[in-house]
């Protein structure tokens, strides 16, 4: 059977990165792209600047769709009819669109909502494993991450600019998810089995906004 041409949502960090990993390994599915929501060129949550997620689209070797939201939190009505729009637009034979979701809380059914009308079907390579399971995976992959978003109602400040590794999975307070799926934390990837060469990073400061800190950085692509 012909494999499925499938589009990867890609939000910079390392759920993105191991869903699409998975999907490169699997004959059922071929990846035709990436594609990203962002707010005043950057990623919500990650706040990952857009130069550096087109940097990384650049080392998959995978075309990027971006797709403009008006704010962090639209309308769902806004938000779907968006990314509905901006995949039909750029990729028209497109005919599945992957996330890195993990948990079973609803996500699922809210994603098939707005993706199967359009015709596509959705794909959730990590949905429902375990946490701790696919935070080794991560580093048994090679996937080199460093934390650029803490939300210190849930975690110190001080992991901001930590890089994802052995030590600080060990380190990380029980009641916080490994792979950081309650919004604990958010990532950036820098080098992943899928990339052609790697970002080198060099911390600039810490950023505060509200109760979030955030990692601020330059970035110097190795290809």
């Amino acid at each position: 059977m012909k494999p499925k041409k499938v589009i990867v949502s890609w939000s910079s960090g390392k759920d993105a990165t191991l869903t699409l990993l998975r999907l490169l390994e699997n004959p059922d599915y071929e990846v035709a792209g990436l594609y990203t929501t962002y707010v005043r060129d950057e990623v919500p949550f990650q706040a990952t600047p857009m130069a550096v997620v087109r940097a990384q689209a650049r080392l998959t070797g995978f075309p990027l769709i971006e797709i403009a939201l008006p704010e962090v939190f639209p309308p769902n009505a806004v938000y779907q009819a968006r990314v509905v729009g901006g995949i039909r637009q750029q990729m028209p034979d497109v005919e599945a669109v992957a996330f890195g979701d993990m948990f079973c809380n609803g996500i699922e059914a809210y994603r098939r909502r707005y993706i199967e009308p359009a015709g596509w079907s959705c794909v959730f390579p990590l949905l429902g494993e375990d946490s701790r399971q696919l935070a080794q995976e991560i580093l048994d992959r090679g996937i080199q991450t460093i934390l650029t978003t803490i939300d210190t109602s849930q975690l110190s400040g001080d992991y901001c600019g930590r890089w994802f590794d052995a030590e600080l999975l060990r380190q990380l307070p029980h009641t916080v998810d490994p792979c950081g799926e309650n919004g604990e934390f958010h990532t950036l990837v820098v080098s992943a089995p899928c990339f052609q060469g790697s970002l080198q990073l060099r911390p600039t400061g810490i950023e505060r906004q509200e109760r979030f800190h955030c990692l601020r950085y330059q970035i110097f692509t190795s290809d």
